[in-house]
């Protein structure tokens, strides 16, 4: 299990090289500066996808990033 402050170097590590630098800081900012409710995010997010489709998108996301 890693300590709170590895997930949030490799939080910050993942966010920098998918979005770059800049949209990664704009990311966080966004955060920071709104009041955001993750649990209730998520439970929203793909509300009109079949769990079977997001399984098969997930699994093929995992292939392809291999």
């Amino acid at each position: 299990m890693m300590t709170d402050s590895e997930i949030k170097v490799k939080g910050v590590e993942i966010l920098i090289k998918e979005l770059g630098e800049v949209e990664a800081e704009r990311f966080i900012t966004l955060l920071i500066r709104e009041p955001f409710d993750y649990t209730e995010w998520q439970r929203n997010l793909w509300v009109d996808i079949p769990v079977d489709v997001l399984s098969k998108r997930a699994m093929q996301f995992i292939k392809e990033k291999g």
